[in-house]
């Protein structure tokens, strides 16, 4: 028996999201390996065009130490709130558009109201593209 799947990327339903919405240049949260490493954005940058901004590598290792020491853990916790509103509002300060919350958890932490720019969380966005082509069959 042969079975066909079709894979949603999440990283291709993000871009198209930003892209639609017409913004080319964004900031990117995540894991260190997701905002350091080329396969996240270089294909934000290669495959859409879009311009990727990352914070400081002070602010990545909080960033990725505020994943994995608190929210994979279920912690949510004011003051690291305040830290990523810090860093959504320095990476808008660089030009940043909109800001991909690239990490499942983050938006466990931050909300609309703590970014001065939008936020495009890319568990409800793949979510959202799963349940929209299991509906039309």
């Amino acid at each position: 028996m042969v079975f066909s799947l079709r894979v949603i990327s999440v990283m291709n339903v993000a871009a198209q999201a930003l892209v639609k919405d017409e913004y080319s240049k964004v900031g990117l949260l995540g894991t260190a390996f997701t905002m350091e490493q080329d396969f996240y954005r270089g294909r934000l940058s290669r495959d859409f065009g879009l311009e990727v901004v990352i914070p400081n590598k002070e602010d990545r290792e909080l960033v990725n130490d505020v994943i994995f020491q608190e929210l994979c853990l279920g912690q949510v916790l004011s003051q690291s709130r305040e830290e990523y509103a810090r860093i959504a509002a320095d990476m808008a300060a660089q030009g940043a558009q909109a800001i991909i919350l690239g990490c499942t958890e983050i938006g466990m932490l931050l909300d609309q109201k703590d970014a001065p720019v939008p936020l495009y969380d890319t568990t409800v966005i793949h979510a959202a593209q799963a349940v929209s082509y299991a509906l039309k069959g």
